[in-house]
């Protein structure tokens, strides 16, 4: 683990400390965190194999509807 220090504004200090206590978290983590999510940000593949997977329904001349039914068509109908 390597040690990194920075000077930040009491602004930026109190959101820090507050989101620490309000998730009962420690600065560090939080810190953490927040440095990760700006890194390391949420976004798609767009090469990722489950997109490019042979189609899961297929129905030959028939609209299906999984896209709106998968829940039901993977565990049943609702109870």
């Amino acid at each position: 683990m390597k040690l990194v220090q920075t000077a930040i504004e009491e602004d930026d200090y109190q959101l820090l400390r507050r989101r620490a206590a309000a998730e009962g978290k420690s600065m560090k983590e939080v810190a953490r965190e927040a440095l990760r999510a700006h890194l390391l940000p949420d976004r798609v593949n767009p090469n990722d194999p489950i997109f490019h997977a042979f189609p899961l329904l297929r129905a030959k001349g028939k609209t299906t509807w999984g896209s709106r039914d998968h829940d039901e068509l993977l565990y049943g109908p609702a109870k």
